[in-house]
């Protein structure tokens, strides 16, 4: 759930408003977006993948933290590298290798063949409608 906009960090670039599928963000009276509807965000981590300065911070909870929490306190969450951490985290930014890049996996070099279908042929084409019975009478 979105917990931080850095005041500090932000450019009021209006970019994590635009990329929102939840409208979780308004633009405040600075041009800074402000968390209006906090409940509504989806924790899809959109905000904080595309904001250009790291002034974002999306917590993994499902719902909001407490204003005590540490995923609340902006100096925390900066001096634990968890601002704009998921951007860091998928490669996006200039000077970032991208997370594609580093993947460790087995590629897949062709698709193997399938093999005949077990299916059976399509079922006969029915002549009445939905394949409903026909009502008596």
């Amino acid at each position: 759930m979105i917990e931080i906009v850095s005041a500090q960090a932000c450019i009021a670039c209006d970019i994590c408003i635009k990329v929102c599928p939840t409208d979780v963000f308004d633009r405040g009276p600075d041009g800074v977006p402000t968390i209006a509807r906090q409940g509504d965000c989806q924790t899809c981590f959109m905000c904080e993948a595309y904001c250009p300065t790291d002034a974002l911070y999306v917590s993994p909870a499902a719902t909001p933290v407490g204003a005590d929490s540490p995923h609340a306190d902006e100096d925390a969450v900066a001096r634990s590298g968890l601002l704009g951490g998921y951007r860091r985290m998928v490669g996006w930014g200039q000077g970032r290798e991208a997370g594609a890049r580093r993947d460790r996996n087995p590629l897949l070099s062709a698709v193997p063949p399938l093999p005949e279908s077990a299916l059976p042929v399509p079922a006969p084409v029915c002549d009445r409608m939905w394949n409903h019975p026909q009502p008596s009478g």
